[in-house]
């Protein structure tokens, strides 16, 4: 199957307390968006890659993925103001529409060939697969500052990515979507709210998404991690 990863890279870095775009910041050295796009240009299981990023940082993102040779990077799409608006964009780019799409944040650089390919192969029989971690603490719904219940945390998971579908049903909903004036906090939440069934498979806790200065800290302690068991 003809496989397309979208990598939505267009982040304003307002949590992460940067003034420029947090994708380019180094992890041991290296872009967390080069480590990313690496990944996906060394599995099997993807054929092209689309990066979604801002007008403004275009130039530096071409400049680093030519740099490092990343050749199934194909197109570089203009980011929206929302990862809902950069994904869309980037959709309406897929010439096959044949096409499964692997969707992946560019903000998670510890994404293993191994999840990769579990998530491909079980596309089969649903219209999406996201990988997920069972929840570790105790979960309580707060409303004005104040417990109001603790949740099982048995039957709750945190979605990750990445996220595939079939190129028509993720394209379908997003259309749909915009007509409707909908927005979605991730990928699946669309394809869930226009009916589609969204098979979970057990994700990584490794694979963290960099999000403030402090997942910096954790993520080079896991590359040292890494480096180390390699030796």
């Amino acid at each position: 199957m003809f496989t397309t990863a979208i990598v939505p890279a267009a982040g304003s870095g307002s949590r992460f307390g940067s003034v420029t775009n947090k994708v380019f910041h180094p992890i041991g050295g290296r872009p967390i968006l080069i480590r990313v796009l690496e990944i996906l240009d060394t599995s099997w299981s993807i054929d092209e890659v689309i990066v979604a990023l801002k007008d403004s940082d275009k130039a530096a993102g071409r400049s680093l993925i030519e740099k490092n040779g990343i050749s199934k990077v194909k197109k570089i799409v203009r980011g929206g103001l929302t990862r809902q608006e950069s994904v869309h964009n980037a959709l309406r780019l897929i010439d096959n529409k044949e096409s499964a799409v692997v969707i992946h944040d560019a903000a998670r650089p510890f994404l293993s060939q191994e999840l990769i390919i579990s998530t491909v192969e079980a596309l089969e029989g649903c219209d999406g697969v996201v990988s997920a971690v069972r929840l570790k603490d105790t979960i309580k719904e707060v409303r004005d500052g104040f417990a109001v219940r603790t949740l099982d945390r048995d039957i709750l998971a945190a979605v990750a990515t990445p996220q595939v579908f079939r190129y028509e049903v993720i394209f379908d909903a997003y259309e749909r979507a915009a007509r409707d004036g909908l927005s979605f906090t991730d990928d699946t939440s669309a394809v869930e709210h226009y009916g589609g069934r969204i098979k979970i498979i057990p994700g990584d806790y490794k694979n963290i998404k960099i999000t403030t200065p402090e997942d910096i800290i954790f993520a080079d302690y896991l590359l040292s991690a890494t480096v180390k068991r390699r030796r």
